[in-house]
């Protein structure tokens, strides 16, 4: 018994410290159900099994203007992104360092967040028109609020004696905010990195559902009114791969500048 339990706990160990197999596992599973629940129960005009859409992926890439949709939202995406986590640091720092600054403005921006969005997209096609402006505007205003938040949430969390050890050792502005504040706001800020992200894809994406002319939006609302479940998926999959790159790029960075943590 003794030393079935030390196996146990053993192979327990070894998932926790690599999780791989079981997220494959996981994974596998699900694609397995996909398979069975398109090939046997669901009407082939509204699902396609995973196997088709992957020996497919090749008429979607060579369907006509679908290269240049995928550049054109990465590329929106990518600006939407940068925009939204410089403009949600900046934000977040300045509400959450000025006591006056929260007071005055963090209930505004929580009654920002809470809005629905959606209902002021036509205001954004009317100031940045149907190009690319107003999709990356719109990602921004739906990345930049979760950013401000977690950044604020990781200022409020910050030991004021620690400031004001490094001010009484002669710490400039930089030095603090680089030595004392953003160290401990790193785990929140990146989580509001990788929240503002999602926030980001949704934007844009719905702007170009609504109103486009080119990028993914536009092509997945075509192949949806063309009852062509195989490319959509294959397309679908294609913007998960983009945003898995993009979460894992935050990852990468989270692990650079939160090494102290692990030291």
């Amino acid at each position: 018994m003794a030393a079935a339990a030390s196996r146990r706990h053993s192979a327990v160990r070894m998932l926790t410290r690599r999780p791989w197999p079981a997220r494959l596992l996981v994974i596998a599973a699900l694609l397995a159900l996909w398979e069975i629940a398109a090939r046997w129960f669901v009407d082939p005009l509204f699902l396609s099994p995973p196997s088709q859409v992957i020996a497919s992926l090749d008429k979607v890439f060579s369907t006509r203007g679908v290269p240049a949709a995928l550049q054109l939202t990465l590329f929106e995406l990518t600006v939407a992104f940068v925009l939204a986590v410089a403009i949600g640091l900046v934000l977040g720092l300045a509400i959450g360092l000025q006591p006056l600054v929260r007071r005055s403005f963090f209930p505004i921006v929580l009654l920002l967040y809470g809005m629905p969005q959606v209902t002021i997209l036509p205001l954004f096609i009317l100031f940045f028109g149907i190009g690319a402006a107003s999709k990356i505007a719109f990602g921004v205003t739906h990345g930049v609020f979760p950013v401000i938040l977690t950044v604020v949430a990781g200022v409020q969390n910050l030991k004021p004696i620690l400031v004001t050890s490094a001010r009484s050792m002669g710490a400039s502005r930089w030095q603090i905010f680089r030595h004392v504040i953003f160290p401990h706001m790193v785990p929140s800020f990146f989580a509001g990195m990788r929240l503002g992200m999602s926030g980001v894809l949704l934007g844009v994406l719905l702007a170009e559902l609504y109103v486009s002319i080119a990028g993914i939006g536009y092509f997945t609302t075509l192949f949806t009114q063309n009852f062509d479940p195989t490319k959509l998926l294959g397309l679908i999959g294609v913007l998960a791969a983009m945003a898995i790159v993009l979460n894992a790029i935050v990852r990468r960075a989270e692990a650079r500048f939160a090494r102290w943590r692990t030291e």
